[in-house]
């Protein structure tokens, strides 16, 4: 069966695109330094607690309509801007985000009136789970586990006012319009999109946004009516 990419929601096998497996279960390198100190042997770490993005390669081929295919390829990635959701048949249960880094050099294969070339791609180096979409409801106290080795930072919906603790982690929520979104990965407190800002309206316990350690994660809550909680599970 051919393989083929989902880019920003867009099936490339619309354009009879089509792709092989190779370079995409590389895995990401963790971003550390070296330190030299003098009259010291060896060198020491300074782990920075983060995961470097990498590069990711299909080699891909057109294998009909050569010439109008590669033309609304061509035209489609160019529209494409900063990171859009990736998806390959190689994955079915991930996704990535991803952003284009250019370059569409076609080599034809006159014999299978065909081309093929490499698309690639700069992404996270996280490998988000579709399982990770799904909206927990919490109408009470609950324990969630997270079964990865990797900490999520997930989105809430927050219905009422009131003080909500993950894991330890409290944030009060002073006022709200019905519901209030919070998301732990942006930082950033609003309803329904950005541009409907409610920072002012939360009260962080240290600075800090709830967090879903590998494990069990203890939620609470006192005067919330509910709670919608996507968990945005990821691997690496």
């Amino acid at each position: 069966m051919r393989k083929t990419i989902v880019f920003n929601h867009k099936s490339l096998a619309d354009l009879g695109v089509f792709i092989s497996g190779e370079g995409v279960f590389n895995a990401p390198e963790r971003d550390e330094e070296s330190v030299s100190i003098p009259g010291r042997n060896g060198e020491l770490t300074i782990d920075n607690g983060r995961y470097k993005n990498l590069p990711l390669k299909y080699p891909a081929f057109i294998a009909t309509n050569l010439k109008t295919n590669a033309e609304a390829l061509r035209n489609f990635l160019l529209t494409q801007s900063g990171y859009q959701r990736l998806e390959d048949d190689y994955h079915p249960q991930e996704f990535r985000m991803a952003k284009w880094t250019g370059g569409f050099n076609a080599e034809p294969v006159p014999e299978l009136w065909a081309a093929k070339f490499d698309l690639t791609f700069t992404v996270c180096p996280q490998r988000y789970l579709k399982e990770g979409e799904q909206v927990i409801e919490l109408n009470e106290a609950a324990t969630i586990t997270n079964g990865n080795q990797t900490t999520a930072l997930p989105l809430l919906r927050v219905y009422g006012t009131g003080t909500l603790s993950i894991g330890g982690t409290r944030i009060q929520i002073t006022e709200a319009n019905d519901y209030t979104d919070i998301d732990c990965q942006l930082q950033e407190a609003y309803k329904d999109s950005l541009e409907t800002n409610c920072n002012d309206n939360i009260i962080l316990q240290d600075e800090a946004f709830p967090k879903l350690v590998p494990g069990e994660n203890e939620i609470t809550f006192t005067g919330i009516n509910k709670i919608e909680l996507t968990p945005r599970w990821w691997i690496l």
